[in-house]
């Protein structure tokens, strides 16, 4: 051992790899393929459906009131158009606020699965509460709460599976949880469209307040359900072998050449200082709110999709469909940017899809034309779907630093759905013109700093294939030895893959 190593405060055994009796299989055998193939399966088979119920109901709950509007909400509380407005933002102020500390909190706790299960019955129970409202005082206090639990769940979510999933399985995985969003937006109509029409009266109660009643239920029974199918993380899972939960470690570890895990003494807030400290981060903090002030109709679509001119039930109906596109279409997207490592056309390239349907918006009250650019429009949100999965990319290690990262990027970014909120006023009613047009200058914006963030990529992956020096500046030696303990391998083989690490743009 060198001088120089001894200074460091680290052992290094660097020619005495860990598990010499116990080896991983060989990095790309068949029997190591295997293996992880198997793994994977398990993984996707108890989270995947899990989360995409999870985020259907999330987002039914959040937007439960966009649909209750339409069958009284607005009468039966008194609102006036300014303080249903209100409803809608005051959501999105503690739901912003709450995104990173609960990220930060999230990384220190070692069973996210009764976290984000508990988090997920505390805003059903507060939704279901939302029936029993009398004003605007009591709904106001309602949306206020509801921002809070739901805070934890999907830039939770995406850090929890950027613990399990390398950065060529995270997309799609991510958009499996994104689609239930998606899906939600068309079953939730559906799911609304029975129960404010034949609920109506029954026990003497409204549809609307049997609307919230019914769904905050199922989210309460679907959180206790969660909080024993989710993982925890690789090292203390509960329903994974010894061998599986060091495969999970090494496959994390292999993927950036760095293991997946945060130094002992880091304090709570280190991971916060270091994403502050990055302005990739607010690059991408800035593009998400452009975005979602871009896409912020998704809270006024069934009010849009009424300006067709139909029965509430048929709009509640006629809203389905775009929505169910949108998901199918964000799967497929997320499989091909899985498999070709490309980020920016498999985000950018559907905003750009939603400002062509805005540009329909503008020239047409044709009705064809107009549901043919909500079809434009949902599809947008394919983008966002892998907006973190890019963070998640680019912000790889520390993990405190990345779950910090995506907190921010997500918490400031739904910012702009908090303008948006606003954007969508009913006295622009039928046509919109004035959203559309503030909407469709948001996306150019997100565009331009997408573009920006993929140059940037482009020209680090440059650097890093020119000059060695400059990759190996930016190691962590500790983490290093760590995959190297987790596969077996030596230090020095460790670096060698550590030298294969590459930004995706």
């Amino acid at each position: 051992m060198s001088a120089d190593e001894k200074d460091d405060g680290i052992v290094h055994h660097e020619n005495a790899p860990a598990y010499q009796d116990d080896p991983l299989p060989e990095k790309g055998s068949p029997e190591r393929l295997l293996a992880e193939r198997r793994i994977v399966r398990k993984l996707d088979a108890r989270v995947l459906p899990m989360i995409f119920l999870i985020y259907i109901m999330n987002y039914i709950d959040r937007n439960a009131v966009t649909t209750a509007r339409l069958k009284g909400l607005e009468e039966d509380l008194g609102l006036t158009d300014i303080q249903y407005s209100t409803l809608l933002s005051t959501l999105y102020a503690t739901y912003c606020t709450a995104q990173i500390p609960s990220n930060m909190v999230l990384n220190y706790i070692k069973r996210p699965s009764i976290y984000i299960g508990g988090c997920v019955v505390v805003w059903g129970t507060i939704s279901a509460l939302t029936g029993v409202t009398k004003n605007f005082d009591h709904i106001l206090a309602c949306r206020l709460l509801l921002g809070i639990p739901e805070a934890a769940f999907y830039p939770g979510t995406i850090y929890l599976l950027s613990r399990w999933y390398t950065k060529k399985e995270l997309a799609f995985r991510s958009a499996v949880l994104y689609s239930g969003l998606l899906v939600s937006n068309a079953f939730g109509s559906l799911m609304a469209a029975g129960i404010l029409s034949g609920m109506e009266g029954k026990q003497g109660i409204r549809a609307w307040r049997w609307l919230f009643y019914i769904e905050g239920a199922i989210t309460v029974t679907i959180g206790f359900a969660s909080m024993w199918v989710l993982p925890d993380y690789p090292n203390n899972t509960r329903w994974l072998s010894s061998y599986e939960s060091r495969l999970a470690q090494a496959r994390l570890a292999d993927d950036t050449g760095e293991a997946d895990k945060d130094h002992a003494d880091d304090s709570l807030l280190h991971g916060l200082i270091l994403a502050v400290k990055d302005i990739r981060v607010w690059i991408f903090a800035i593009l998400n709110t452009a975005q979602l002030l871009g896409l912020s109709f998704v809270n006024f679509f069934p009010t849009l999709t009424q300006t067709l001119g139909y029965s509430t039930t048929v709009t509640l109906l006629m809203a389905a469909p775009p929505w169910i596109l949108s998901a199918i279409v964000c799967c497929f997207n997320a499989w091909h940017a899985d498999r070709t490592g490309e980020r920016f056309f498999h985000i950018s390239g559907w905003w750009w899809g939603v400002i062509l349907g805005y540009i329909v918006g503008l020239s047409t009250m044709n009705t064809a034309g107009r549901y043919v650019s909500l079809f434009l429009m949902a599809c947008g949100y394919v983008g966002f779907a892998m907006t973190l999965v890019w963070v998640s990319n680019t912000i790889a290690r520390p993990p405190a630093k990345r779950a910090a990262a995506i907190g921010i990027v997500n918490g400031i970014g739904n910012l702009g759905n908090l303008i948006g909120s606003y954007t969508w006023k009913s006295a622009w009613s039928p046509g919109y013109h004035q959203s559309m047009g503030i909407s469709l200058a948001a996306l150019v914006l997100s565009s331009m700093l997408s573009f920006g963030m993929r140059q940037h990529l482009i020209r680090a992956n440059a650097k890093m294939d020119e000059d060695e020096k400059t990759q190996m500046a930016v190691v962590d030696r500790e983490r290093v030895e760590e995959a190297a303990r987790l596969e077996g391998i030596t230090y020095e083989q460790a670096i060698e893959k550590r030298k294969g690490f590459r930004y995706l743009y």
